[in-house]
């Protein structure tokens, strides 16, 4: 509903912009006024790019200056036209509202509705404002001067109720219409992009609990984390609101259309505020239930309302939330399906170390990179490569790429290495950690920084022998010990590097306080030569050749499994894998020497 939200926000807010044109040049028609509102709309979509952090700080100027006009011109309205209409602040007149009008009144609330729109995207504004800002300047600004507009508004009407298609602009007055006009469209264009930079924000949590496809988010500020710009879905935004703004025969569908989904958002919100009283902030329950009792008597009373709109707009955010819902919905059950695939199947030690030395193959020259979502164990996927193809590399790296909530991650800290087996097995763990600002570009210097890691790794390893088994060696035995209280995880979760096999595919991974000071060491030691010889063979493999090896498993619905599961599956989840993002061009994967190895998975 919220991004059924980020359609619609734009095009009601830029379409109610461009229609005061109607007013001071009554020869444009709405054709017109359509033309320039999809304009309007193009440019808004196209500079996303940009972000918000140069231009951000014209936003609290413009909204201050509207809010500042529009209450002027309402209390202008109010003093000139009519200032009995004060009284009805008194709840006496709602209720002699209902009382004589009936149904057609109670359906009203749906019209109603659009005075508070906005607020549902008001999170979207903690990416740029602290909390204390938002709530002062709603209650201070916001709410008094929105009552002096809609006042000043309701006395004009009271004097010319056949201005009331274009209520607000009609009673702006002459000598100030034009400053006005100008201040509303940029208004209009703040709004909506709360609401677009809103929707963003949504994607990208879906995103990272897998629930939604791989798509490209860029990071548009190095201050504040949650601007960033989504390319793809923001030209599907585009589309959507152009196709919105034209294709409605009024304003008045999108409203209903506007309200639907405003109200919807503002129930589940409450529902879920409800669980974050009991579970996260463990209100006592007579508060809880206070809180959503009246809550859901405000919002269920305005949902009653707008039920009635159904059929008259209110179904496209309906529509719209359906199909993301669906969309969402089969991508996270195909990769969880897949992800619990690999979790289960993947490759213990035990196996590995059965096979000897030589893996019970043919080591052919080189090193093979194996990209892998998992940060323990060895994956299934490479046991499927050795058991069609009886040869592997002479050194095999399992690599899993971690993206931090982190600006940047230092090139001294990006690399965590670990040896899998006996030294003569040659293969190792590497977890590559990046900020969300860091460039992985150029392979070459990925690789190039791997190997200064792997070096480095094995020039501490023999000055620590001892430190480490034959199942699991880290970089050294005093990390293991001191890195207990100084790992973490996402910013909330201590943890140390004995776990390190646990992580799984969605957990970060932090560096360990002591390795830059393990690095320095090292690096300020020009005459070591610990693990000179097995050094110089992994040198020799790497002029051989390295392949980059990359894990494609197929997921497929039974044969025997329902219709609608084979459709969600072989279909929509298929066609869905097919235009993501794909794994090799995430990590910029040279294409001659990339190996794809796949597998067919049935659920």
């Amino acid at each position: 509903m919220v991004i059924g939200d980020g359609i619609l926000t734009p095009a009601i807010s830029v379409l109610s912009a461009a229609g005061g044109l109607r007013v001071n040049l009554p020869h444009i028609n709405n054709g017109i006024v359509v033309v320039v509102a999809v304009v309007i709309l193009v440019s808004l979509f196209s500079v996303q790019h940009y972000g918000t952090d140069r231009v951000g700080w014209l936003f609290a100027p413009i909204v201050f200056l509207w809010f500042l006009f529009i209450a002027s011109i309402g209390m202008f309205n109010i003093w000139k036209h009519d200032p009995s209409v004060l009284k009805a602040f008194s709840p006496v007149y709602i209720y002699r509202y209902f009382k004589r009008g009936g149904q057609d009144r109670w359906t009203s609330l749906g019209g109603i509705m659009l005075s508070i729109t906005g607020i549902e995207a008001l999170f979207a504004d903690l990416s740029h404002f602290p909390v204390s800002a938002v709530q002062f300047a709603f209650t201070v600004i916001v709410f008094p001067c929105l009552l002096l507009a809609y006042s000043g508004q309701a006395a004009y009407l009271r004097k010319y109720p056949h201005h009331v298609e274009d209520a607000f602009y009609q009673s702006i007055p002459k000598r100030v219409y034009w400053p006005m006009f100008i201040i509303a469209t940029a208004a209009a264009i703040v709004a909506s992009q709360a609401t677009i930079s809103a929707t963003f924000s949504l994607i990208k949590q879906a995103l990272a609990h897998g629930c939604f496809p791989r798509v490209k988010v860029v990071h548009t500020s190095r201050k504040f984390l949650g601007q960033i710009y989504i390319p793809d879905i923001n030209w599907i935004l585009m589309i959507l609101c152009i196709a919105v703004t034209a294709g409605f025969k009024n304003q008045n569908q999108i409203g209903n259309a506007y309200g639907t989904a405003v109200v919807i958002v503002m129930l589940v919100t409450t529902l879920l505020m409800m669980l974050i009283m009991i579970l996260v902030w463990r209100c006592h329950w007579v508060l809880v239930l206070l809180f959503t009792v009246l809550s859901l008597v405000v919002e269920c009373t305005y949902f009653s309302a707008v039920l009635f709109k159904v059929n008259q707009g209110g179904w496209v955010p309906l529509v719209i939330a359906a199909a993301f819902l669906v969309i969402m919905y089969v991508w996270h059950y195909g990769t969880l399906k897949r992800y619990e695939f690999e979790m289960h199947s993947k490759v213990s030690m035990a196996w590995i170390l059965g096979l000897g030395p030589s893996l019970g193959l043919v080591r052919v020259p080189g090193i093979g990179l194996v990209y892998t979502e998992l940060a323990s164990g060895v994956p299934h996927i490479f046991s499927h490569f050795i058991t069609n193809l009886p040869a592997t590399h002479s050194v095999v790296i399992f690599v899993c790429v971690k993206n931090l909530p982190v600006y940047t991650v230092p090139q001294e800290e990006r690399f965590l290495v670990k040896r899998i087996g006996p030294k003569n097995f040659h293969m190792f763990r590497c977890v590559a950690r990046y900020g969300y600002r860091d460039l992985h570009k150029k392979d070459d210097d990925f690789e190039k920084r791997l190997f200064e890691s792997l070096f480095l790794f094995l020039r501490l390893e023999s000055m620590m022998e001892g430190c480490s088994d034959s199942d699991d060696y880290s970089v050294c035995g005093s990390q293991q010990r001191q890195s207990r209280d100084g790992v973490t995880g996402n910013g909330n979760e201590n943890r140390n590097l004995s776990t390190f096999d646990t992580f799984d595919s969605i957990e970060s991974v932090i560096a360990p306080t002591v390795t830059k000071r393990t690095s320095h060491t090292v690096t300020g030691s020009s005459q070591m030569s610990g693990g000179g010889d097995e050094v110089e063979f992994i040198n020799g493999c790497r002029d051989a050749g390295v392949v980059h090896i990359m894990g494609n498993t197929v997921v497929r619905a039974r044969r025997e499994a329902r219709f609608y599961k084979r459709i969600a599956i072989d279909y929509v989840y298929a066609f869905l894998r097919k235009i993501c993002r794909e794994n090799s061009a995430i990590f910029n994967v040279p294409q001659e020497s990339l190996l794809n190895v796949g597998q067919i998975f049935s659920v």
